[in-house]
C-alpha cells in the first residue's frame, strides 16, 4: 500500500516541505466558498480535476506532507503511520464517486492524477478521461506492444520493473512493467500530453487534496491560469500555488465537494465493488480402466499464478454426488485433484469465502463438470453493459453476493465469475455499508443461474 510504496522509493534528501500546519476556514467561510466553487462549476464549459492524496485520506490511505503524513513521519525519524487497511481493500470515497457522477452528466472533462492508489479507476471513471502522472500500483504495461493490464492486486514493484509476468497477447509475450514512477522517473508522455491538452483546454482546474509541490505535475494547473482559466484549490495546507488561485478553501475535500452536490441538486452515485474469479475444470481418461483423474482450480481471471486477495479459503462440495467427498482449499492457488470411476456429468458446488475487505462472508457458484466431448459456445453480449446491469440489481436490491458469468468456452473448461462483493453508499457525509447479513448479503444461498437472465 502508500507505506510499502514510500519504503520502496529510492532516498532523496528534498522532498519539499512537510508537516505544515492544517488550516480550517469558518463553516461560514466555507458555506460561502462552497456557493462560489458551484457556481463556476456550473457555469464551466471545460471542468478538469487535479487531485492528490488529500482525497484518499477518508479511505484509509495515509497522505505524505500532513502532520502526521509519512514523509512528515520519515523527516522526524518517527515510525511511519499505521494503514487502517490493506491497499487493495480500498474503496473509493465521497470525492472520488462524485467525480464520477460529474463525469456522466458531462461536466467534468478529464481528471489528473497524482495518486498511485487507482481508486479513481475503481470509482468508474473511464480511462480515457484519465491521466495517472505517477502510474498506478494496480496496472502494469507490456513493455513490447504497450498494452495495459488493470489487476485486483498490487503490483509487487515501482520504478517501471518487470513484474515477471508476460504479455497475453497473441504474438506478443512481451514483458510486463510496473507504472509507478521512482523519483528520477519522466512523466510519461501517455499521461502527460493529454493532461497538458486538458489543461489549457480547461476555464477551470479543481485541485483537490494536493500541496501542489511535486514538478513538473503541479505546473500543469497553471496551463489553464495562463489562458484565461481559473484555478480552486481546496487543501487542509497552504500551496505554493495559493496566490495564482482564483478561489482557495481551506477544508476537508469529501466536506467541500458534498456540498457542490448538494448545490447542484445532484446525487452521489453509490460504489459497487465487483470482483471476478476464474473456475476451471478438466479431466484425463485412462483408457485401460474406468477411471478419469480430474482437476478444479479457483484461480484469478489475470492469469493462474496471479493472488486472489479477496478470497480467504474455497469449499468444494459435490450435492448431486454424496459418495465425493467434500474439501476445503485454505492455500493459493486452490487446486482439488481426484481420480474416481467414469461418471457422467454433475455439478461441484464452489463456496468462496471472502477476506476481511469484502462485505459479504461467502457465495456459492454451481460449476459444472462435462465428461464427454461437448464445448459451450461463449455467451454472447457486451461484458461492459451486462456488468453495469449486474451493478444496478445489487444497487436496486440492496444486496450483496449476486454474481455473473461473464465469460466460457475458453476450451478447457474454464469459467470466469463477477461477483459483487461491496456495496457503499454516500449520504450527507456518511459512507453506508449494507449489513453483511440477512438479507443484506446472499451469503451463498443462492447459485449463478439466478442471474444469467442478466446476459439474455
Amino acid at each position: 500500500m502508500a507505506l510499502g510504496y514510500a519504503e520502496k522509493l529510492s532516498y532523496r534528501e528534498d522532498i519539499g516541505k512537510v508537516g505544515m500546519p492544517e488550516l480550517f476556514d469558518s463553516q461560514e467561510d466555507i458555506h460561502c466558498k462552497i456557493k462560489e466553487l458551484a457556481k463556476l462549476i456550473q457555469e464551466s464549459r471545460h471542468l478538469v480535476a487535479f487531485t492528490g492524496a488529500g482525497i484518499s485520506t477518508s479511505c484509509g490511505i495515509p497522505d505524505f506532507r500532513g502532520p502526521k503524513g509519512v514523509w512528515t513521519l520519515q523527516h522526524e525519524g518517527k515510525p511511519l503511520p499505521k494503514s487502517d487497511l490493506p491497499f487493495h481493500q480500498a474503496r473509493p470515497g465521497i470525492t472520488h464517486m462524485a467525480l464520477v457522477e460529474l463525469q456522466r452528466r458531462g461536466i467534468l472533462k478529464f481528471i489528473i492524477s497524482q495518486n498511485i492508489d487507482g481508486l479513481h479507476l475503481k470509482s468508474g471513471i473511464p480511462r480515457s478521461c484519465l491521466a495517472e502522472l505517477h502510474g498506478s500500483s494496480f496496472r502494469e504495461v507490456c513493455s513490447s506492444c504497450e498494452k495495459e493490464y488493470v489487476r485486483d492486486f498490487e503490483v509487487e514493484t515501482i520504478g517501471l520493473k518487470e513484474t515477471g509476468r508476460r504479455c497475453s497477447v497473441t504474438g506478443c509475450g512481451g514483458k510486463l512493467k510496473d507504472t509507478v514512477l521512482d523519483w528520477e522517473d519522466a512523466l510519461p508522455p501517455k499521461e502527460l500530453v493529454p493532461a497538458e491538452k486538458h489543461c489549457k483546454e480547461a476555464d477551470v482546474v479543481l485541485c483537490l487534496g494536493t500541496s501542489l509541490q511535486i514538478t513538473p505535475a503541479c505546473n500543469l494547473p497553471l496551463k489553464a491560469v495562463r489562458g484565461g482559466g481559473k484555478m480552486v484549490i481546496v487543501n487542509l495546507q497552504a500551496t505554493p500555488k495559493d496566490k495564482k488561485a482564483a478561489l482557495v478553501i481551506h477544508a476537508r475535500v469529501d466536506e467541500v465537494i458534498s456540498g457542490i452536490m448538494k448545490m447542484l441538486d445532484l446525487s452521489i452515485p453509490p460504489f459497487v465493488r465487483v470482483d471476478r474469479v476464474l473456475i476451471t475444470s478438466y479431466f484425463t481418461s485412462k483408457s485401460r480402466n474406468r477411471t478419469i483423474n480430474w482437476t478444479l482450480r479457483v484461480s484469478s481471471s489475470h492469469g493462474i499464478r496471479a493472488p486472489l486477495p479477496f478470497i480467504d479459503s474455497v469449499e468444494v462440495s459435490f450435492p448431486d454426488r454424496p459418495d465425493l467427498k467434500s474439501a476445503m482449499l485454505k492455500d493459493q492457488p486452490f487446486i482439488l485433484r481426484r481420480t474416481t470411476m467414469r461418471l457422467k456429468d454433475f455439478d461441484a458446488l464452489v463456496k468462496l469465502h471472502f477476506s476481511d475487505g469484502c462485505m459479504c462472508t461467502s457465495v456459492d457458484i454451481r460449476h459444472p463438470f462435462e465428461f464427454g466431448d461437448k464445448r459451450e459456445c461463449s455467451l454472447s453480449g457486451d461484458n461492459g453493459n451486462d456488468l453495469d446491469s449486474l451493478k444496478e440489481k445489487a444497487i436496486k436490491d440492496g444486496v450483496v453476493g449476486h454474481v455473473l458469468q461473464v465469460e466460457t468456452g475458453n476450451g478447457d473448461g474454464g469459467k470466469e465469475y463477477a461477483i459483487v462483493t461491496g456495496i457503499l453508499r454516500y449520504d450527507d457525509n456518511f459512507v453506508k455499508l449494507p449489513d453483511s447479513n440477512s438479507p443484506n448479503c446472499r451469503n451463498g444461498q443462492h447459485d449463478t443461474e439466478d442471474f444469467i437472465h442478466l446476459r439474455r
